[in-house]
């Protein structure tokens, strides 16, 4: 797992990748398919949250304490922009067929495999497999239509 066990902070990971993909900020260089990329995505966005964690961590201990501590409390700017990111992300899921989002969401919000998603589902491993291919698909032609659109 990138970032441990800690579910809020795999969310947030999880968004702030979707919205990277989405907006075009994270974009493709087509060497890799769309499931090697956008895992390689959700992997940095980890990486550089967990990076952020450690040097608020770093400041809090007093090891690099700023004269003037900031309010750790997330202003209304940032409260704003997670709001976004999630409506995004939210309409994205929305667009897909019922069965690749259930998919989607089982293998990425609550951790599971594909096999164990196709049985939650109860359907086949093959069919579990079709739903997650074709709705990481429909995600990177929404990532391009926003694109465009923007």
């Amino acid at each position: 797992m990138c970032v441990g066990r800690d579910r809020n902070l795999a969310e947030e990971v999880l968004q702030t990748a979707y919205l990277r993909m989405l907006s075009g900020s994270a974009t493709s260089s087509g060497r890799s398919s769309v499931r090697t990329w956008a895992f390689g995505v959700i992997r940095m966005t980890a990486l550089e949250e967990l990076r952020k964690q450690r040097r608020s961590a770093a400041r809090i201990d007093g090891t690099d304490a700023p004269i003037d501590a900031a309010d750790p409390t997330p202003g209304p700017d940032v409260l704003t922009e997670r709001a976004e990111r999630a409506a995004a992300l939210s309409a994205a899921l929305a667009k897909l067929s019922e069965r690749q989002r259930e998919v989607l969401q089982l293998v990425f919000y609550h951790g599971m495999t594909i096999e164990e998603a196709a049985q939650v589902m109860n359907v086949s491993l093959g069919s579990a497999r079709t739903h997650y291919k074709r709705g990481k698909a429909a995600l990177a032609i929404g990532i391009a239509h926003l694109r465009e659109v923007s």
